[in-house]
């Protein structure tokens, strides 16, 4: 059996490969809180996404995916 996305993980993959995003922007946009919403920290853990230091201070750094999240959401779309 195939195993399913969140749909909020599909989104959050969906959006970081729109554009370059910085970690900065990255945080604003999907930190949470709430444990039930934790899309930011699940695809770090999952391997989904990585943050590429470039600049002077982490805000600087750029939020991409890895090989792991480009499969994962080519095989959503």
């Amino acid at each position: 059996m195939p195993e399913t996305a969140n749909p909020l993980t599909v989104e959050f993959l969906t959006w970081i490969s729109i554009r370059p995003r910085t970690y900065a922007e990255a945080m604003e946009a999907w930190r949470s809180t709430c444990p039930r919403h934790s899309v930011w920290e699940d695809a770090l853990l999952d391997g989904f996404i990585e943050v590429v230091e470039c600049g002077d201070t982490m805000d600087q750094g750029q939020v991409a995916l890895t090989a792991r999240g480009r499969a994962k959401l080519e095989r959503r779309l």
